[in-house]
């Protein structure tokens, strides 16, 4: 089989879809099958092209993994314009380079957002004769709506309506990271169809084991209880609702809220804190995918937080941290927040609500068992359920079944010619 991953997000660049999609790629390359990636040159989430990349074309080989990546105007900006040459940048050049460089493949799987990738997706899969694989990792524009981007009912809306109707048309198969996110497309668009590729975690990389003194020691220095947010510092997190739950503990002894990473939003939130004078507050700069574990498993809470309601919205780290045996608390609604109730992983806070996520971080710290509780089922949830390389491996048993469905009705015709 050959699949082609068509994606703006990929290592060295650290995040959600760069570390879901890389590894898909590798397991379909351990399963012996033929694997190209058409990407564009790293520079997220910082807005800069990373030291060692740029130009108009860059050709990699990592293990089985054959790598083309092609030029992006990289930009921080959360404006609306900086974005929109950053995406179509990637558009046009992916789509230039793919239809000379990209070899015919089986499948060509595309990641979307970003929603616009979808029309270099239909071309390429036309050109390269694949079925397209629609990848819905957020409904936009819909999300696009929800965090303020762009207004209900506008041009840019109502494109984007039109765009993600002719980019679902034209799928042979549109994939989604949650339940929610499938059934909103299948209401839309009856008989469209679907296979549910839900997010995990590696939980051989992510365990309660990976807790270090290093580790420890990195995040505070005193005996202090460590609240963590690792990932993107962007609109839809809505992370200055955790610096508010800093300030309102800043009078308690004991509490260190750590963020790291970067992002549109990063500068706002550090000056934010420095005006308030919330000192029991640490920014840490993005660090290697690598080190993610073991500072998950030094925290003593993980804080999982949207700023607002987004449909179909299960955010990436929410599975690394119940990986890592770590009590969560989640601030946002919907599919998420069924999850960790199901699984009694965490604890769920309506986002705004910053009284009640200062009360649940109180809870985890001071009663006693909830986070042992806690940290036992969010465990046993992301190993039974949640596990990336059983994830994977359904996915490509399906896609395998499709091309001996493929090859089996391609020689019916002949196995009738020789029974006459």
């Amino acid at each position: 089989m050959k699949l082609t991953i068509l994606t703006q997000y990929y290592p060295p660049e650290v995040g959600a879809p760069q570390n879901r999609l890389s590894h898909l790629a590798s397991h379909f390359a351990s399963a012996g099958h033929e694997i190209t990636v058409l990407t564009a040159m790293p520079n997220y989430p910082g807005g800069r092209i990373h030291k060692g990349y740029g130009g108009l074309l860059r050709r990699e080989r990592h293990g089985r993994v054959r790598i083309i990546r092609t030029l992006i105007y990289p930009s921080l900006s959360a404006a609306l314009l900086p974005r929109l040459l950053s995406y179509f940048s990637f558009v046009f050049s992916s789509a230039l380079f793919g239809s000379f460089l990209l070899r015919p493949s089986d499948f060509l799987l595309v990641e979307s957002p970003p929603l616009f990738l979808g029309i270099a997706a239909v071309w390429l899969s036309c050109l390269k004769r694949a079925k397209l694989i629609f990848n819905v990792s957020d409904l936009w524009p819909e999300s696009a709506v929800r965090v303020g981007v762009i207004r209900q009912g506008s041009l840019a809306h109502r494109f984007g309506m039109r765009l993600e109707s002719y980019c679902y048309r034209h799928a042979w198969l549109v994939t989604g990271q949650s339940r929610s996110i499938l059934q909103d497309i299948e209401a839309r668009f009856p008989g469209q169809a679907t296979f549910l590729l839900s997010n995990g975690a590696n939980t051989k990389v992510f365990h309660p084991q990976k807790r270090t003194e290093e580790g420890r020691a990195r995040l505070t220095r005193e005996n202090e209880f460590v609240v963590l947010y690792a990932g993107l510092h962007g609109l839809a997190q809505g992370l200055e609702q955790v610096l508010d739950a800093a300030q309102e503990l800043r009078q308690e002894m004991g509490y260190r809220f750590v963020l790291i990473g970067d992002g549109p939003q990063k500068q706002s939130l550090v000056r934010k804190a420095e005006r308030a004078g919330i000192r029991n507050v640490t920014f840490l700069d993005s660090i290697p995918s690598t080190e993610i574990p073991e500072l998950l498993a030094a925290a003593d809470v993980v804080v999982v937080p949207l700023g607002m309601y987004i449909p179909g919205a299960v955010p990436s780290k929410l599975y690394e941290a119940m990986a890592s045996g770590r009590p969560i608390v989640l601030v946002a609604g919907g599919e998420a927040a069924e999850l960790v109730l199901h699984h009694k992983a965490g604890i769920v806070v309506t986002p705004g609500q910053v009284s009640s996520l200062v009360q649940a971080i109180r809870d985890v710290r001071f009663e006693q068992g909830l986070a042992v509780n806690l940290s036992g089922n969010a465990r046993r949830a992301a190993v039974k359920h949640f596990d990336r390389a059983k994830i994977a491996d359904s996915f490509v048993q399906y896609l395998e079944s499709q091309i001996d469905k493929r090859k089996n009705a391609a020689d019916e015709p002949y196995a009738a010619s020789a029974r006459v």
